[in-house]
């Protein structure tokens, strides 16, 4: 029986893409509220599913109910990546909170293309600055959960330790005892200057968050204290945005974004064209360059990526 794979707009996955990836949490419920254990537990299954599938860290920002990183996927694993990350944080963090419900939200986690170099910037720009975008925080550096710095781009590779609960430490199925996280400089920069890279995320971050305090209207932050002291089963009140768009493309360059999205328009159509071929028996059918589901579930076959 074939999956139904054809309902739902295909998931593009090409090698070498750079991505602003969200996920949040179920009901938007504080599952990741900040605190040394889920800092630890985060952290660590960030640099393991990071080091098992190659992916290119450039900047992190987890929230209370959600996290965004800005990441690049030479090997086109991005969904495998995804979901080991997703997985482990979700057993680990049910475990620790005795919770036995679905931990992240229905569907599945929001990949965005950055199409190009300020593309990439604005991006990190916002990850950074989203605690003082959400009225958490007055500036982003007082986030009592993980986050990253400019200044960690390109810094050389921390050693993360393996949190002392949940996870396996003998046998077989042991999980190494240390993994190594780096961020590094985003495609598109390679010709800067490293602190002339950080200067520029330090300058938009510092404008975002300019910006964003000029939104509160004097409306006063929650605060580090107030942030910690929330219920990992409380979730933001009615007035807080649901996160109802879900773009696959973003970019400050015009043409590339047009580019882009037309390389998108033209994948779903092939894959579609190649979809209804399939189920309507002829199995000789070559689906496009990206294809990822069916590619993984019934082995299809695909084009190359060019």
């Amino acid at each position: 029986m074939l999956p139904r794979s054809g309902v739902s707009t295909p998931r593009r996955v090409i090698p070498g893409a750079t991505y602003l990836v969200t996920r949040r949490c179920s009901e938007r419920r504080f599952f990741l509220r900040p605190g040394p254990e889920v800092n630890a537990v985060i952290l660590y299954c960030l640099a393991l599913a990071a080091a098992r599938y190659g992916i290119a860290l450039h900047a992190y920002g987890v929230l209370s109910n959600h996290y965004h990183f800005i990441l690049t996927d030479p090997r086109g694993v991005l969904p495998l990546f995804e979901h080991d990350f997703d997985l482990l944080v979700a057993r680990a963090l049910n475990a620790r909170y005795g919770h036995f419900e679905a931990f992240w939200a229905s569907g599945t986690y929001s990949a965005v293309v950055l199409t190009d170099r300020d593309a990439v910037l604005e991006k990190i720009a916002y990850v950074l600055a989203n605690p003082v975008s959400a009225g958490l925080v007055c500036r982003s550096e007082l986030w009592p959960g993980l986050i990253s710095r400019p200044g960690d781009l390109g810094a050389p590779p921390r050693l993360v330790p393996r949190p002392p609960h949940f996870f396996r430490q003998d046998g077989a199925a042991a999980l190494p005892a240390e993994v190594t996280l780096a961020l590094v400089v985003p495609p598109g920069f390679e010709d800067l200057p490293l602190e002339e890279v950080r200067a520029l995320v330090t300058a938009r971050l510092a404008e975002h968050e300019e910006r964003a305090r000029r939104a509160r209207q004097g409306r006063p932050f929650l605060g580090r204290r107030g942030v910690l002291q929330q219920r990992v089963a409380d979730r933001p009140g009615d007035h807080e945005p649901h996160f109802e768009l879900n773009p696959r493309v973003a970019g400050r360059d015009k043409w590339k974004r047009i580019e882009a999205l037309a390389r998108l328009r033209s994948f779903v159509a092939a894959y579609r064209h190649a979809w209804e071929q399939l189920k309507a028996g002829f199995r000789a059918v070559v689906f496009p360059a990206g294809t990822w589901k069916l590619r993984r579930e019934l082995g299809v076959w695909c084009e190359a990526p060019s």
